[in-house]
């Protein structure tokens, strides 16, 4: 969560505190005990969502960080079967990716796969491994499954941000609608009532200290 999403959180939190605390107050069968409901489901979907959020963020970065390996392993395959084509007078059968993506880096190891299988024992007399398709094969579903799950926490992390607003936006209503209620039930109590403004209000961001100008230094010392 961001800063404004953890001041409505924490709003949320005190009053859910203070609904606990005065609950006795209320009729069991009055509209408010569902404002209260709302209110602790809502919260709970918060702490849910904000966490599942973080954790999608951190499974998204180990994400790109698995696929820029997988991604490497790919490439030094393909360096090191264009080199030994280029040595063999094959690079038009053996064609370098078109641009940078990973996309064209696939299907270029994938033609390259193909490609070796009837010249494999050429190869292997230029000293390459005798497993060198198989090795690019598995480099090809490594890069091809971390491209999948990288995909996969993204959208992980990008629905649970757009399910936290919707959840915040819930704790908003709760409050909202308890606040009539709440002054006009306390309004004979000064104290109860400002226990309620203090819990209800969102808190300001802190501000920022002005820095001084830097006295300007006169001309000619």
């Amino acid at each position: 969560m961001d800063d404004n999403q953890n001041r409505t959180y924490q709003r949320a939190v005190r009053v859910r505190e203070f609904n606990a605390q005065r609950i006795a107050d209320f009729s069991e069968t009055g509209v408010i005990r569902q404002f209260f409901n709302d209110l602790i489901a809502a919260t709970a979907d918060v702490k849910r969502l904000g966490e599942a959020q973080v954790t999608g963020i951190g499974q998204a970065r180990q994400g790109t960080l698995s696929r820029r390996d997988a991604r490497a392993a790919v490439q030094r395959a393909v360096d090191a079967i264009f080199r030994i084509a280029r040595a063999m007078g094959l690079e038009a059968q053996f064609q370098r990716p078109l641009n940078g993506t990973d996309e064209a880096l696939l299907n270029t190891a994938h033609s390259y796969a193909t490609n070796a299988l009837t010249l494999k024992a050429r190869f292997i007399a230029y000293d390459m491994p005798a497993d060198f398709i198989d090795d690019l094969n598995e480099d090809i579903a490594e890069l091809e499954a971390a491209i999948a799950d990288q995909g996969n926490a993204v959208g992980d992390h990008v629905s649970a941000s757009a399910e936290l607003e919707d959840a915040l936006d819930r704790c908003d209503d709760a409050v909202r609608n308890e606040d009539p209620i709440m002054k006009n039930k306390y309004a004979d109590d000064p104290g109860t009532l400002a226990e309620w403004i203090s819990a209800s209000h969102i808190e300001r961001p802190p501000r920022r200290k002005k820095t001084a100008p830097t006295p300007a230094t006169a001309s000619g010392q």
